[in-house]
């Protein structure tokens, strides 16, 4: 008798129609779009009714590492053009999906109460500077674009040893915060997120674009909803969300 029952709820089940069932979607996505793609999933999700979206945010480089080791993600997003390259080449993303949908800008902060008086790059030579939150540049693209401006600037090398290395964008901007370093180098949208704690002193210069591409995964569970979600990044709603965080048309 139990089977006959546990049988009958499966034949009931099977006949359900589609809509009716929850759709799960899985999106791996850069440390810097956590609040904005919070936002866009809930806002998905109602105009995609049984639709649930979940998110797994770390450094561009890290969920790279995950797709490599087969962690499933229907949708990545990238702060970064080369680890969306690198990701294309390994086939771990469908390049015919991948777009770019946002920009931003790499800015310096320091603590927003006390610290060093900080004006230029140049300023991070002083003694008064002895610890400077960057993120792993291998790993952590912020930590790409900052390398790069500082050896535009001929200054990588000189400031290298003040360097305290970070995992994500995120934790550069709770060392600042926490005033752990006295400057640090985090994007201007997550600065935006801790005006109490951090203050920009500059916009820096001398790095590739800040651009954000998105791509399915050939190995998506559901193709389909992994393009709508790349579609919704780019209509009014998304947009509206992505501006409402900072971010800029790409």
């Amino acid at each position: 008798m139990p089977f006959i029952r546990r049988f009958t709820v499966f034949l009931c089940m099977a006949c359900l129609p589609a809509s009716t069932l929850a759709a799960e979607l899985m999106v791996s996505a850069a440390a810097s779009l956590t609040n904005a793609f919070r936002d866009i999933g809930r806002r998905f999700e109602q105009q995609h009714p049984g639709t649930v979206v979940r998110f797994n945010f770390a450094a561009s480089g890290i969920l790279l590492q995950q797709l490599r080791q087969g962690a499933p993600a229907d949708v990545f997003a990238s702060a970064d053009q080369a680890t969306m390259d690198r990701a294309a080449a390994e086939k771990l993303v469908d390049g015919l999906t991948r777009r770019n949908f946002a920009a931003n800008s790499v800015v310096l902060v320091a603590p927003a109460r006390g610290g060093p008086d900080l004006a230029t790059l140049q300023d991070l030579l002083s003694p008064a500077v002895e610890r400077i939150g960057v993120g792993k540049p291998a790993t952590v693209p912020v930590g790409g674009y900052t390398k790069q401006a500082l050896e535009a600037a001929g200054l990588w090398t000189p400031l290298e040893a003040k360097f305290i290395l970070a995992d994500s964008v995120r934790q550069v901007l709770d060392y600042v915060g926490r005033g752990e370093v006295d400057a640090g180098f985090v994007y201007r949208t997550d600065a935006a997120l801790a005006r109490d704690k951090a203050r920009v002193v500059l916009t820096v210069a001398g790095h590739a674009p800040v651009l954000y591409p998105v791509a399915a995964t050939p190995e998506s569970r559901s193709p389909g909803l992994a393009r709508s979600f790349i579609d919704f990044l780019f209509s009014e709603p998304g947009r509206e969300a992505l501006r409402r965080y900072g971010f800029e048309n790409p």
